[in-house]
């Protein structure tokens, strides 16, 4: 009978080289190369205020690297990059075995803003320095992302007056009703759930009172058309998709043809894509040359879009409703 060698997996203690794990060729070697070497980190400086006494922080640059990895392996939460960067080699390489605590990295995201902007700019140039990016077509789409919203917490100024009123009617109703019944004999536990079902109803009305006077104004749309607010996020909307109606935003990014370099990202509260088109093209007016073709599907397609577009001069391909209509190669798309 053959004999193998016994592979032995379970924990040892090895002398590891970190840099040496990072192989070159891959994501993570380009990734902390060009975080350490080619970006301008001095914008986050301010954010900082440990010159002379305090503990020392963290560099945003390794922040930024086992977070940017972390997405590229699908992990997306703060709890597991930090279990990541104590267990896997190459998160502990990218962090120099300086595992951050998830508040720490949770911390980081949730504050980043104009500064992260300005290093993906400065990434985005050294793609345009290295031949990556080509300037002759850019593909524009987009996708509907969930917000950390509920959609019950979804109307117009009138739909939340009609439930703050409904909620102190019910108040008002169940307080005659305690006090009706307070002449009676009644179990202690029943008098405090019902004591607690008013203190609730007041609440939820006394909130919603609060952010009606916190918001004066109806939230109005690109055309003037009433569009909901949330009382939760009120800058996402409620918008269909293939699994149904969520509450959330509209993701949608602008890639260069030659490489699939992303030149722009913007995120809205809105379901409608037509409406996002003008915006992305007019941030993407550095990388935009005479010759660019831009290229969409039927959802950006509508004729202020293309008016607006032959004003600014680009060049652009739009899909309309009608096009499968027209063209002869989709007669028989049924049968496949």
């Amino acid at each position: 009978m053959a004999r193998y060698k016994h592979i032995d997996t379970s924990p040892k203690f090895l002398p590891v080289d970190l840099t040496r794990q990072l192989l070159p060729g891959t994501f993570e070697h380009a990734l902390n190369h060009l975080l350490d070497h080619e970006v301008d980190w001095s914008g986050f400086d301010a954010r900082y205020c440990n010159d002379e006494t305090g503990a020392s922080a963290y560099p945003p640059a390794m922040l930024l690297k086992v977070i940017l990895f972390a997405y590229s392996q699908g992990i997306v939460r703060s709890r597991d990059i930090e279990r990541a960067c104590r267990e896997h080699v190459t998160f502990i390489a990218l962090c120099g075995d300086r595992a951050p605590h998830f508040t720490t990295l949770a911390g980081f995201i949730a504050t980043l803003g104009e500064e992260v902007a300005r290093i993906f700019g400065q990434v985005l140039f050294i793609c345009e320095r290295q031949g990556l990016i080509g300037r002759e077509m850019f593909a524009i789409d987009g996708v509907k992302l969930p917000s950390n919203a509920s959609k019950r917490r979804s109307g117009t100024r009138t739909e939340f007056e009609r439930q703050a009123a409904k909620l102190e009617a019910a108040a008002k109703t169940m307080l005659a009703r305690h006090r009706a019944e307070d002449a009676k004999p009644l179990e202690p536990d029943l008098v405090a759930k019902a004591a607690k079902r008013i203190e609730r109803l007041a609440r939820d009305a006394a909130q919603i009172r609060g952010w009606l006077a916190a918001h004066p104004q109806e939230r109005r749309g690109v055309k003037g058309s009433i569009r909901k607010s949330n009382r939760t996020d009120n800058e996402s909307a409620k918008m269909a998709t293939s699994k149904g109606v969520i509450q959330g935003y509209t993701g949608v990014a602008a890639v260069d043809g030659k490489h699939q370099i992303i030149v722009e990202a913007q995120a809205h509260g809105t379901g409608s894509e037509q409406e996002l088109l003008v915006p992305v093209v007019v941030a993407m007016k550095d990388v935009l040359a005479e010759h660019s073709l831009i290229t969409a599907d039927a959802g950006y397609h509508s004729e202020a879009n293309l008016k607006q577009l032959a004003a600014m001069q680009v060049q652009a391909l739009i899909a309309d409703n009608g096009m499968r209509g027209r063209d002869e190669r989709f007669a028989t798309q049924d049968r496949h």
